[in-house]
Order: C-alpha cells, then sequence, then structure tokens
C-alpha cells in the first residue's frame, strides 16, 4: 500500500550530530503533504533522512518542546533514577511529578509520550527504507543511507527497550509497507503475556548498518552516524541483552562475551567521524565546554549550535527544562526552574579520609541548608537564604557537575541565587550545571533571550562511559584487575580539574587534596579529594565501586535508572533513596517496587485491538 507522506516544517537548529550551523545538511525548506515520486531522488531521499536526525532534538510534530520525545530526557534516566527531582513548584506538570514520587501508572501521559516518539522515528526509518527498496538506480549511496535510517532506528529501538523492556513491537519494513497500522504484536497467539523479543532485530538492524556505514564522513557531516558509532551502539545493547535484570526480558548471559569484543574494538581501534582516535579527554570539566565537541571522546552525539535569539534554538531537552528560574519572567515567583539534582545524590558524592566514595553518604546529614519564609496571605515567598558547608569534602566532580550555593557557577557568578530555584520545599537548593552554557559561549547575551539555548553537545554515548562497561563486564568474568584497571582510569581523568575559589564568592579557604597525582592545592571552592583504589578484594567490592564510579561519572547524562533496572537494583536501591529525600522534601513517602522498566501505555494497548500485552513488572 502507497503511504501519503506528510512532511511538516520543523526547525532543524538542533540535528543529530551535527557541526555548525550552515551545513548542508541541515537545510531544507519548509513542505506540506509531499508525493512519494519527488521524494524518490538524491534531494528528496536527503530531505527525509534530516527528518529522522531532527527527531533527536525532541521537536516533534504537533506537540510543543518536549523532553520526552528525545534520547536526552532527564526524566526517565535521572529523575527515576534518583539524581534528580523534578523541580519547579509543588503541582507543577503533574505527570512529571507522579513520576518523580513512584505513583507510576499505564495511564500517564508523559510515557505514552515517549511511546509515541520511539514510533514516530521508526516510521521515519521505514519509510527512508521503504522508498529506498523502489527506488532503483534513481538515488545514489543508497547503501550508505539505509545504513544510517537502520541505526537511527536501531537508537530509538534500543531507548523502547530501555523504557519499556523488550517485548515491545518490532515493525518491519514489511511491516511499514503492508499496512497503515503495521499489524505487529508483542506476544504469541494464545499467550496474555508479552514474550515476543525485539533483542535479534535490533541487532540485526544495527548489524546491517555496521555493513553500509563509513568509518567516518567528509567536512560538514561529521554528525552522522558511522560505523564506529553503530558498533559501539550495538556492543551496549549486547552489555544491556546478557545484564541480570530480574528473572525476564528476554535477557541472554551468552551475549556478554560479544559485547566485551565490541567494546573493546571500539576503544583499541575505534574513531569518530573526524578520524580521530577515541580517547578520554584530559579535564572532565572540558566535556562540558564549547568548543570541545570533536575533542575525541564522544562517540554518539547530539550537537547543539545556537543560532539566532530565540530560546528554543538549541533546547535539546525541550523548551526550559534546562534553564533557570526566571528565565521566562521576573521575581522570585515566576519563571522557570526543573530538573534539580537531589540531596541523595549530593551526598553521594561525599568521600572518606582516604578519597574514595564515602560508604555511609546516607547516614549523614546534607551539607546544605536553606530558610524560606513564605507570607501567609499572598502565599509569596518574601525571604530566602542558602548556606553550603564547604568543609564536607567530596569529589571533585560533585561542583563540575552541578550548582552549590557559595560556590562560582561557571562564569554567571554565585550560584544558586535565590531567584534560580522555584521552591526550596519542593525541590532543594540545586541546579544542574553540565548543560548549561556559559555567559561568554553566548557572546555576552542576556539570560532571558538564551537562558535554555546550549551551543554544546549532549553525549548520548562517551569514552568513559565505555570503559566502565568494560569494567563490569570484567568484574562479572571475575577479572578483578582489569576492572580495577579501567574503573581508576576514569577516576585518574577526573583528578585533574576542580572549581577553584573566586572573592566574593566563596567564602572561607579551602583545599583539593590530588591523591592520585600527589599534589595539592589552597585555592579551591570548597573542601574536594580524590584517589585511586588499590585493589578490590572480592567481587563485591569490585561491583560497589564500579556501581558508585558510573554515578559519579555520568550524573545528569540519563543513564542511573536504566542502570539500577538492568542490574536489578531498582527496589534496593530506590527504596534507600526515598527514605533519605523525605527527611528533606516531604514529597517522597512511596517505596518503589524492584520494575525494570516502565508499563506500555494502556492507551497503546487497547488501540492494538489485543496485539499487545503489558510487560510483566506491570500486569
Amino acid at each position: 500500500m502507497k503511504k501519503a507522506i506528510l512532511y511538516s516544517a520543523i526547525a532543524l537548529a538542533t540535528s543529530f550530530g551535527m557541526s555548525s550551523c550552515g551545513d548542508d545538511f541541515l537545510t531544507i525548506e519548509a513542505a506540506g503533504a509531499v508525493g512519494e515520486g519527488t521524494l524518490m531522488n538524491d534531494q528528496g531521499i536527503e530531505f527525509l533522512l534530516t527528518g529522522a536526525y531532527s527527531s533527536l532534538n525532541g521537536m516533534m510534530p504537533g506537540q510543543w518542546s518536549n523532553p520526552a520525545n528525545t534520547l536526552a530526557d532527564p526524566v526517565f534516566g535521572d529523575m527515576l533514577g534518583g539524581d534528580t527531582n523534578e523541580g519547579t513548584q509543588a503541582g507543577d506538570q503533574p505527570d512529571w511529578n507522579a513520576l518523580e514520587v513512584y505513583s507510576i501508572t499505564a495511564a500517564n501521559p508523559y510515557i505514552l509520550q515517549k511511546w509515541q516518539a520511539i514510533y514516530e522515528v521508526v516510521k521515519r526509518c521505514n519509510n527512508i527504507l521503504s522508498i529506498l527498496n523502489r527506488a532503483g538506480d534513481k538515488i545514489s549511496n543508497a547503501d550508505q543511507i539505509a545504513g544510517q535510517a537502520q541505526f537511527l532506528k536501531a537508537l530509538w529501538l534500543f531507548e523502547g527497550i530501555r523504557m519499556f523492556g523488550a517485548a515491545i513491537p518490532y515493525v518491519s519494513v514489511e511491516d511499514y509497507d503492508a499496512n497503515v497500522d503495521p499489524q505487529v504484536t508483542n506476544h504469541s497467539e494464545g499467550s496474555n503475556v508479552a514474550d515476543i523479543y525485539i533483542w535479534s532485530n535490533v541487532e540485526a538492524d544495527l548489524q546491517d548498518a555496521i555493513n553500509k556505514l563509513p568509518e567516518t564522513w567528509s567536512e560538514g557531516n561529521y554528525g552522522r552516524a558511522t560505523k564506529w558509532m553503530a558498533k559501539a551502539l550495538l556492543g551496549k545493547v549486547y552489555l544491556y541483552w546478557s545484564s541480570p535484570y530480574t528473572g525476564h526480558n528476554g535477557t541472554d548471559a551468552s551475549k556478554l562475551s560479544q559485547a566485551k569484543s565490541l567494546l573493546t574494538e571500539v576503544l583499541t581501534s575505534g574513531v569518530d567521524a573526524k578520524g580521530q582516535k577515541y580517547k578520554m579527554v584530559d579535564n572532565y570539566a572540558d566535556l562540558f565546554q564549547a568548543g570541545n565537541d570533536w575533542n575525541g571522546e564522544g562517540i554518539i552525539d547530539i550537537q547543539l549550535t545556537l543560532d539566532g535569539s530565540s530560546i528554543w534554538t538549541s533546547a535539546v531537552y525541550g523548551g526550559y527544562y534546562t534553564g533557570f528560574n526566571n528565565t521566562g519572567g521576573t521575581g522570585i515567583n515566576t519563571g522557570w526552574g526543573f530538573i534539580q539534582p537531589t540531596y541523595n545524590y549530593v551526598n553521594s558524592m561525599i568521600v572518606d579520609d582516604n578519597g574514595l566514595p564515602a560508604a555511609d553518604f546516607e547516614s549523614r546529614d546534607v551539607p546544605t541548608k536553606f530558610k524560606e519564609v513564605i507570607d501567609p496571605v499572598t502565599e509569596k515567598v518574601i525571604e530566602r537564604s542558602i548556606k553550603t558547608d564547604l568543609t564536607i569534602v567530596t569529589d571533585p566532580r560533585l561542583d563540575i557537575s552541578m550548582g552549590r550555593a557559595n560556590v562560582p557557577f561557571l562564569d554567571w557568578g554565585a550560584a544558586p541565587e535565590a531567584a534560580w530555584i522555584r521552591s526550596f520545599t519542593n525541590a532543594g537548593v540545586y541546579v544542574t550545571k553540565k548543560h548549561i552554557t556559559r555567559v561568554s559561549e553566548l557572546g555576552g547575551q542576556a539570560l532571558t533571550n538564551y537562558g535554555t539555548s546550549n551551543v554544546k553537545n549532549h553525549r548520548i554515548m562517551r569514552v568513559a562511559d565505555v570503559k566502565l562497561m568494560l569494567a563490569e563486564i570484567a568484574i562479572r568474568e571475575n577479572d578483578l584487575a582489569t576492572a580495577l584497571d579501567l574503573i581508576n582510569e576514569v577516576r585518574s581523568r577526573a583528578a585533574n580539574n576542580y572549581v577553584k575559589a573566586e572573592a566574593g564568592i566563596t567564602e572561607g579557604s579551602y583545599k583539593y587534596v590530588d591523591k592520585v597525582n600527589n599534589k595539592q592545592y589552597n585555592d579551591a571552592a570548597a573542601e574536594y579529594m580524590i584517589a585511586l583504589y588499590d585493589g578490590f578484594a572480592s567481587a563485591d567490592e569490585a561491583w560497589t565501586a564500579l556501581k558508585r564510579e558510573r554515578r559519579a561519572e555520568l550524573a545528569f547524562e540519563g543513564h542511573r535508572f536504566f542502570d539500577l533496572a538492568r542490574w536489578g537494583d531498582v527496589g534496593e536501591t530506590l527504596g534507600k533513596y526515598v527514605a533519605f529525600e523525605k527527611q528533606y522534601l516531604a514529597k517522597y513517602q512511596t517505596t518503589p517496587g524492584n520494575f525494570t522498566c516502565l508499563p506500555i501505555p494502556i492507551n497503546e494497548i487497547r488501540a492494538s485491538e489485543g496485539r499487545f500485552v503489558q510487560n510483566a513488572d506491570w500486569q
């Protein structure tokens, strides 16, 4: 059946892995309903391919900019994992709030939006592949285009696996061609259990992509999918496929060796689209600074560019979700202020006397106190103050990753100013930093104009992540020496920089003790310390170190919940998190069970007329 193709006018200032604005690959004229014949040529197929790439910025047709629509979504990876809370004020964004306090149902509209985003991209990619199948020699470089579409399709379906479990429907090109509503299912005939898993389908798409994609691209096309991106993604798929979970999700422990082989090949032989060998950059903070995007560490990036004066230009999370409170207004009760780090996360960065993660962090008091006075008549905040105990010793990555009171915040000054946070009592006193742009990177423009724009890549996968995945594999193979080396490599890089004191912001005199390089600096903004592990006495000890290191290194990059889920740790770890957090934020009361994924949206199950059934965690 031939399908009418509607290509809506989409803002393409943000696109997957693109270099700077002005690339031909980004440029597309607005279009309405387009006939298939018009697209069955080089220009037409590039239009469609750009549409598939552009999906990664979260701007789906007909929807307000929404983080549920992007792979850089901080809600599911970070908020469900206990590294951030919703932020904002009580009662705002109730769909988010239900998720953050683990009141999760299949009717949550935010979960539905993520499902719709995943299958929208699958549809776009299948449309490309379908046209390529029928175009014959009308399209040059058809294999490369097909490989890019297969990579993007697999990337989003892997997001679907992480979100909803592996028993989600796989839509093949043949299914797409056969029916406007592809007649796919996630369970075998006569079964009421989701038991048709798509691991092998995603594997096949990525293997095809590896065979078709180039290793590098020419200038102006650096962000396109490459053979090495596909290999890295397939390695991660294999790791998840072999992970423990909780006895379902169609996992297969034998895939661990394939994960190890591919991820090792990526680190030893892989190059980015410019041909630079993959490596960790020297300084942790450089990962989150504009101008350091193509530095060898990014493996799969969403690249952002700043263009024009619109606050929507590069808002990869959607709208104001990376902006400070007051971005859209004035006064301490207006504006925005979403996605704030949790007290539990901050405490997890406290170190012991040896410079290693403190084992008792959840029994310690939080290092930041606040005062908030609300007028009982107007219900507005009339007084606020925040004070951080900077003598509590933490990992130096803490203040590089997020903002605390009395610590310099990039080049914005002191952070967080009271007006940058909507409600202390609902969301705490911290702000994220990794994805916030410096004033200097914005050309000195006012916060009100550029509060949510960003000029630095969001990395879906980077080299340190791969090193820690290989460390995990080594622990599972009882190769504790290799795991130690890999974890210490990541910690060694973390030792290379720290936030320095600034006059007028930092109160007191603090030092950074770098036990990795046997140095001490007396100009720190707070007390910091970091050291290497001497060795692991057991696999359990190595597991603990690995899990703490992934949290410290990858905070606010969308990994935390998915790590806990595949390890089978959701119930225990998040139970402790809720018990800790409710000491400071009253909204946390519900202890989550040991679920490994979110429920399939009830709307989709009902609309499928029996072809979909709910996954095991939510039946």
